[in-house]
């Protein structure tokens, strides 16, 4: 029912988009035939914001993938380059909660652990809105940044790594076994983010899958409970996702295809010295305003990917 309520707007959504071009063919014919300069004007300044309007439409047609149109986890994870690359990672996760606030999505930080002089370790943010997951693996990969490092004393330019995962929300709908047998389940103390009410009891909870190693943590409410729940569902993604790309694989071995390992494949790099440029590695995308790019506005890099993807497969 979600799904055919989703197709209808969307339908509903195209014509609309529709009836305002044929309005503005009629008022453009009306225009020209009058010699109205104000109105030829106005005509191009509406032609523009429908042009526009459609390019945006198309991209979001291009998320046709299973769980495209919903939620997100979105995890972070300092690499190589000690203090530098635990900054980048926080400098990361603020770029992507301010990209989520420009697009209208809810999101909530389940798990963080912060560096030991600076920045984090790692995040998992959860990202809720129409289409969060479609748009958001495109960021899934190794970022790169290049820059005169804050914590040297020297001043020196340093390279760092972060990794940055991408999973679906799976809903209730989607059966992932979980034998209780192969999972550990502590409760400790929450540390940094969170504020007193959650750090005065040890309602954090850390769940491990033993025969794969992924552990899930949440920290971010109060409740034990909840962050079981929470900390589960995580885990539920993360397997999903691992026996996805395990086929995945499989399919490509017998292909005789060669799979990348992770943390080779290096999707993006930031430069922000000697001079500034942001360029995607996979679709040649890029631009000189990093400052933009670090604020959020990412969303030229999502759509040359899904643009790049389609035309890929």
């Amino acid at each position: 029912m979600r799904r055919l309520t989703r197709l209808r707007e969307e339908v509903e959504d195209w014509q609309n988009l529709f009836r305002q071009c044929e309005e503005l063919q009629a008022l453009l014919e009306l225009a020209q035939a009058e010699g109205d300069g104000a109105m030829l004007a106005e005509v191009e300044a509406e032609a523009g914001r429908l042009a526009q309007e459609v390019e945006r439409r198309e991209v979001r047609l291009m998320l046709s993938g299973e769980y495209d149109q919903g939620d997100a986890l979105l995890s972070i994870h300092a690499g190589a380059g000690g203090t530098d690359a635990q900054d980048w990672a926080e400098m990361l996760l603020r770029m992507y909660l301010r990209w989520a606030e420009r697009r209208g999505f809810e999101t909530d930080i389940l798990e963080i652990v912060s560096g030991e002089e600076a920045g984090i370790k790692t995040v998992t943010v959860e990202l809720r809105g129409p289409y969060a997951y479609g748009y958001s693996r495109a960021e899934a990969g190794v970022h790169r940044l290049v820059r005169l490092s804050p914590f040297d004393a020297a001043h020196r330019r340093h390279t760092s790594f972060a990794l940055v995962e991408v999973v679906p929300v799976l809903d209730d709908s989607i059966e992932v076994n979980i034998n209780p047998e192969d999972l550990r389940i502590e409760v400790f103390r929450s540390a940094g983010h969170g504020g007193q009410s959650v750090n005065t009891t040890d309602s954090a909870v850390r769940i491990t899958h033993l025969p794969t190693g992924i552990v899930a943590t949440c920290q971010n409410e109060r409740s034990q409970l909840r962050n079981k729940e929470t900390a589960m569902k995580v885990l539920r993604s993360r397997l999903y996702e691992l026996e996805k790309r395990r086929q995945e694989e499989e399919r490509a071995r017998l292909k005789g295809e060669h799979i990348p390992a992770e943390w080779g494949n290096q999707i993006r790099s930031y430069v922000l010295h000697p001079y500034n440029l942001v360029k995607d590695l996979r679709t040649g995308f890029e631009t000189s305003n990093a400052a933009a790019v670090l604020d959020g506005e990412i969303d030229g890099f999502i759509d040359a990917y899904l643009r790049w993807k389609m035309g890929k497969g």
